[in-house]
């Protein structure tokens, strides 16, 4: 006897993209697009839909969590600086004290916690999608991105002529990492300038990095490491304090500045 209800290969293949279509008609439209699922545009996405907002988080990748997954060295270890091993806490995600304010957690244990985390408060994912331009408002104002698949990409020149579509949002958010590819994007237009990411010293860049997590230019919030490549601010290695905080308050200032554009 068959375990499974029997269903026809056509059906899986239409609620594929039926679901599919249904997602991307809803999130061209969002109040943020946030570039980048490593660990600061995660933490950042959970927060702004936990307070009720529309949010969608592209990534070039065919998986989420940036270095969040494998941590230093290929070596699946996280540490975290206190006090940011109270959110392993609020995630529900083991670990172990190493010296006094550095602890230590499996890798992919907390980087399946935050994706789930994203998940059930609402976030949705473009996978295997790049960024490539951002869509300009008056003012400069960062309206949208334009995307296309990652793939194209890899394409010989010659034949990369897929013209790529437009996403619009109230916020965008540069989460990717050293690679800042928002920021450079609006660099290479002449509307903003970055300075490229210091040296390592953990200790003075997880501080800064949460401390210059905000609006870099109307429409555009930098967060985590994209927050070095933006202000000069030294790399901190294989610890990820400073991207939780970093995401948690980039939401925050998005959430003010949502609220402020509502008001006026």
């Amino acid at each position: 006897m068959p375990i499974f209800h029997p269903v026809p290969e056509k059906e899986v293949t239409r609620a594929i993209i039926a679901g599919f279509a249904r997602q991307f008609d809803e999130f061209v439209d969002s109040d943020v697009i946030i570039i980048g699922a490593g660990p600061a545009g995660l933490t950042a996405g959970r927060d702004l839909c936990r307070q009720g907002h529309k949010v969608l988080i592209i990534e070039r990748n065919n998986y989420l969590g940036g270095g969040f997954w494998i941590g230093g060295y290929l070596m699946n270890k996280v540490t975290l600086r206190a006090p940011a091993q109270k959110f392993l806490d609020e995630l529900g995600v083991p670990y172990e004290k190493a010296v006094e304010g550095l602890y230590v957690a499996d890798g992919p244990h907390a980087c399946s916690k935050l994706i789930a985390a994203a998940c059930d408060a609402g976030v949705k994912f473009a996978n295997m999608t790049i960024f490539e331009d951002v869509v300009l408002r008056e003012n400069s104002r960062v309206a949208g991105v334009v995307i296309n698949w990652t793939p194209v990409h890899a394409l010989p020149r010659e034949i990369t002529c897929v013209d790529p579509v437009a996403l619009e949002a109230r916020l965008v958010i540069d989460a990717t990492g050293h690679d800042a590819v928002v920021a450079h994007k609006l660099e290479e237009r002449g509307l903003m300038k970055t300075i490229g990411f210091g040296a390592m010293w953990v200790e003075r860049s997880e501080d800064l990095v949460v401390e210059h997590t905000g609006e870099a230019h109307p429409g555009l919030i930098v967060c985590g490491m994209a927050t070095s490549t933006v202000y000069g601010l030294p790399r901190m290695g294989p610890t990820f304090g400073a991207m939780i905080l970093s995401g948690q308050r980039a939401a925050k200032e998005a959430v003010r500045i949502l609220d402020k554009a509502k008001v006026a």
